[in-house]
């Protein structure tokens, strides 16, 4: 192996809630000859405590194997490894795989924790209009209300602040959606220059294999079209001097916070709402299998449940860009 992959170690993440363009710029990264990138790397984090304590590996090992967006990656598991060098060693299978000098993955959550890992890496932090954020999340059925869509949004700016105070600046560069949108081949740029590289115009060529489109104008501040006055109102008062701190203004409509019913309204909506999404995905035999299997503690039957609802949702996704894992899945689903 090339001393250039043994001594990388530190990568560049992409930061940011889900539904801020994430998927896009890492599908545009990825074509870049010198870039290789990882998808939600949240798995490498979530189990990590916000002091910096590890997981067992052994129990880790055994808790993401099953994980739909780990194996779609294909990486081998080494429980004789660390943590930190488990961890590590995922970008590395994939760099290696990818024959490329950069590496970078993308991280939704809890990626103030990957300091732990990588106390010098580097930060690209995207941040989209929250109203179009908790719209899009009620669109892809992770929220019945922008009350509980824009919660995401918040996650990953709250955790944002805190890596922001342990990074300096230099090791950061902030992205706007909307600039992304309208100015990608700038925006593209900027972000090559970041990472130590220059920018490639293959980057644009992700539609030859996934069933994304190009940067579409009309997906920004849809919100203002299409969201009611109350949802509106609804994320500015959830997420309240955040909005202005990423320089988004106000829709001038009064801040109005829901009251004790309201919010239990909100909270059955929500969860009404998600559990008639996930009996859609993946059916009502399936659901209840899953409901069982958990309620019972049968851990076998729980991972073969685990497993057939992750071949579903493999077969679904739109970015595969010829992963070899997701086109099984979609065979054995006939898709």
């Amino acid at each position: 192996m090339s001393n250039i992959y043994e001594n990388n170690i530190n990568p560049t993440f992409l930061v940011g809630a889900e539904r801020s363009g994430t998927t896009l710029l890492r599908l545009m990264l990825d074509r870049h000859p010198d870039i290789a990138w990882c998808s939600e790397f949240e798995y490498a984090v979530d189990k990590i405590t916000d002091d910096g304590n590890f997981p067992e590996v052994k129990a880790y090992c055994e808790s993401v194997e099953p994980n739909f967006i780990f194996r779609a990656h294909g990486f081998k598991l080494n429980d004789r490894l660390t943590y930190p060098e488990l961890i590590k060693d995922f970008l590395k299978q994939r760099q290696t795989e990818a024959n490329k000098p950069l590496i970078g993955a993308t991280c939704h959550r809890n990626f103030h924790r990957l300091l732990y890992i990588w106390p010098e890496a580097k930060f690209m932090h995207i941040v989209r209009d929250p109203r179009d954020v908790a719209r899009s999340c009620i669109g892809m059925g992770w929220a019945g209300n922008t009350w509980y869509g824009v919660d995401g949004w918040m996650e990953a700016e709250k955790a944002w602040e805190i890596l922001k105070q342990k990074v300096s600046s230099s090791r950061c560069l902030e992205i706007s959606y909307e600039r992304f949108i309208t100015d990608n081949k700038t925006v593209l740029e900027e972000m090559c220059d970041f990472m130590g590289t220059k920018f490639n115009g293959l980057m644009f060529d992700y539609e030859d294999s996934t069933e994304y489109k190009l940067p579409d104008p009309g997906l920004i501040f849809q919100w203002k079209k299409k969201a009611s006055k109350e949802e509106v109102q609804m994320v500015e008062a959830k997420v309240g001097n955040l909005l202005e701190d990423r320089v988004y203004q106000s829709s001038n409509f009064p801040t109005i916070y829901p009251s004790r019913a309201k919010r239990a309204h909100l909270r059955l909506q929500n969860y009404l709402f998600k559990l008639e999404n996930r009996i859609k995905t993946f059916g009502f035999i399936l659901f209840m299998a899953d409901f069982l299997s958990r309620k019972l503690n049968l851990k076998k039957w729980q991972r073969t449940i685990i497993l057939e609802m992750n071949d579903i949702i493999l077969a679904n996704i739109k970015h595969f860009d010829g992963n070899p894992q997701i086109l099984e899945a979609r065979k054995r689903r006939g898709k």
